[in-house]
């Protein structure tokens, strides 16, 4: 009797790991050093960029935390939020990299580069260690280095904190992986604590490390039970804890923006689906990327149909993945790492105005990468490995080629938001970014035009009414101005900054009594806004009461120590009622401040001179000649020629 054949074949056992497949036997060491010098090479394009005005500005222009290099400076970093966020290492290394480079552009990309190098080792190595095969550490590794969708981490200075936290994130899980004896895992276990806690102090997004330590340990074949999860119970309780933390520095600037108050259950629903959703056809498809992707419009109460799309898009995928069967385990571990690391960047609860955006991939896509380079790693092998080292090599160059391109986007502002203009022509945020940029470089027109542009999108925002009135007082158009601020406070009445600005609008205007009244109000609404005492100590000073107007600007600078103009109109008042000394302090103050600022160093010039210091005096106005001041040039000729 002929033997019957088996109707499930057993596989056959996996091979020893060897050469291109091969991990630790493997004695192509220099590969990983390959990739790394990729991604210097690819990323050697942002190295020209400059800042942007897109948080480039907070994180490193304004930022007074930057200002005060001194142990007191050091504790406020750590013990302060700002803009929003709790992510003090972050700030530590824009701290140090200010106090030596200033406001040199080439330092921070230099380091945010240089962290994203040493990221793709770090991924080579974690992934190493995961799978044992060499080649699923290298298709990993350099979709990881060069993938377009991670540009937006490196080339924007202000994800620093994304490829920081990043380093320290895989540190921690580099540590967990590690193979060793019974006795090294305490060790291990250390280690992995102590990079957990460098993570979630450069950003909060590393909460998610204990899940991710679980969904490894199934993966790996461990028992998870009551011990093994109480082991974790220290990695949890630090990441509850930044957690509530991050929730708090986000409420207390107003950041958090309930979907509720904007769309129904329904919506919200297919929005989550819909992020999720383009996060996987940008993995194979990085196009239309762009530094903004705002939440669909509904029309006649539709969401685009590509939104309700979405959701059939994710049950294919899913069944896909399921129908699977031989890369099931690799699949579910791979899209288990993406859906925990991504989870709090899901919109559950709005943070700003964008749905979806590229940073939030730099973690998340390792995961995907995971089940590409497992895939990989089992078919190289095989009549397949041309076909696939082909459509490899292809892959490679053409995603260089994009995030060569997608990093010079990032030169400055101009570059950045005319791309999101020309991405997202029917968005308001283009258009209301480019206008403060030309607002803040003394293009008062190109400004208006900007926020009239916005306006036109989105007439209900009460700030680009506000914005766009500065730009009229810039032009010298306080009328106009007062028309918009009027606007503005129409729609948010509590807007003290707005009625701060009319009131100096109507003083423009020649309204003195109408402009102290708004000004008084403003402070009604909001004691500690800085610039209305600053405005109304101006009103004072102008009309020569001194004796007012000092207190005035004493509030200002007590209210925000930082504050230049106040400092600029307390030291010329003090010049003026010869105290001379006074105003001396305010000048050293004000160097520390502005640094580059010409008309500092005149004017301390003028006081030194006063003071008899006649060598110092002549100090300053060479300083001021050299940035290009011609009025110091003359008091030089003429009272410093002869000495």
């Amino acid at each position: 009797m002929a033997a019957q054949p088996l109707k499930d074949k057993v596989p056959p056992p996996p091979r020893p790991a060897t050469g291109a497949g091969g991990g630790a036997g493997s004695r192509a060491k220099w590969v990983p050093f390959a990739i790394m010098a990729l991604a210097a090479l690819v990323y050697s394009n942002a190295l020209a960029n400059g800042f942007t005005n897109f948080d480039d500005d907070f994180y490193i222009l304004k930022n007074p935390f930057l200002r005060d290099f001194s142990w007191e400076g050091l504790k406020a970093i750590f013990t302060s939020f700002y803009t929003a966020n709790y992510h003090p290492l972050t700030t530590l290394t824009y701290w140090i990299e200010f106090h030596f480079a200033g406001l040199n552009p080439f330092p921070y990309h230099l380091l945010n580069v240089a962290l994203h190098i040493a990221n793709t080792w770090l991924v080579y190595k974690l992934v190493q260690q995961l799978s044992g095969k060499q080649v699923t550490a290298i298709v990993v590794s350099v979709l990881f280095a060069i993938h377009p969708m991670h540009v937006e981490s490196v080339a924007w200075i202000s994800e620093r904190k994304d490829v920081l936290y990043t380093c320290f994130y895989l540190l921690a899980l580099i540590a967990y992986t590690r193979p060793g004896s019974e006795g090294s895992k305490t060790t291990n276990y250390i280690y992995t604590t102590i990079f957990f806690l460098l993570a979630l102090l450069s950003k909060s997004a590393a909460v998610t490390l204990p899940v991710l330590l679980v969904a490894i340990d199934i993966y790996k074949g461990k028992k998870v039970g009551v011990q093994s999860l109480l082991a974790k119970a220290p990695l949890f309780i630090l990441a509850f804890t930044f957690g509530i933390v991050a929730i708090m520095s986000q409420k207390e600037a107003g950041a958090l923006r309930h979907l509720a108050e904007m769309h129904t259950l329904t919506e919200r629903f297919f929005f989550i689906a819909y992020g999720l959703a383009s996060y996987f056809v940008r993995l194979v498809a990085p196009l239309q990327l762009s530094a903004m992707h705002n939440y669909p419009i509904a029309n006649g109460g539709l969401l685009p149909w590509v939104v309700y799309a979405s959701l059939p898009f994710l049950a294919l995928l899913g069944w896909l993945a399921y129908r699977w069967k031989a890369y099931r385990r690799e699949v579910i571990f791979g899209l288990s790492f993406f859906i925990i690391t991504i989870s709090v960047m899901l919109q559950v609860v709005a943070v700003g105005s964008a749905l979806t955006s590229e940073r939030y991939t730099y973690v998340p896509y390792i995961g995907l990468f995971y089940i590409i380079g497992q895939y990989i790693a089992n078919v190289i092998d095989g009549k397949q490995r041309s076909l696939v080292i082909g459509l490899g090599a292809a892959a490679t160059v053409l995603f260089c080629g994009l995030s060569w391109a997608r990093i010079g986007v990032w030169k400055d502002g101009y570059t950045l938001f005319a791309d999101v203009i020309e991405k997202n022509p029917d968005y308001y945020f283009g258009y209301w970014m480019r206008g403060n940029l030309n607002n803040g470089e003394g293009r008062a027109e190109a400004a208006i035009q900007d926020y009239s542009d916005a306006i036109r999108l989105n007439p209900g925002f009460e700030d680009l009414y506000y914005d766009r009135g500065h730009a009229f007082m810039d032009a010298n158009n306080p009328q106009a101005a007062i028309k918009d601020y009027n606007q503005a406070i129409s729609i948010n009445s509590k807007m003290a900054e707005a009625l701060n600005d009319r009131g100096w609008a109507y003083y423009k205007a020649g309204k003195k009594d109408v402009a102290v009244a708004d000004i008084n109000q403003s402070l009604v609404i909001n004691p500690s806004l800085a610039e209305a005492y600053n405005n109304r100590g101006s009103i004072y000073y102008e009309a020569g009461d001194m004796v007012a107007a000092l207190p005035e600007f004493n509030k200002a600078i007590q209210v925000k120590p930082d504050f230049e103009m106040a400092y600029l109109n307390r030291a010329a008042l003090k010049a003026n009622a010869k105290d001379f000394r006074g105003a001396m302090d305010d000048y050293n103050l004000l160097e520390g401040l502005r640094p580059g600022d010409n008309t500092i160093y005149y004017n301390r010039g003028l006081v030194k001179m006063n003071l008899n210091d006649r060598n110092g005096a002549c100090e300053d106005w060479s300083k001021a000649a050299g940035m290009g001041n011609n009025m110091a040039g003359e008091l030089l000729n003429k009272f410093c020629s002869g000495k």
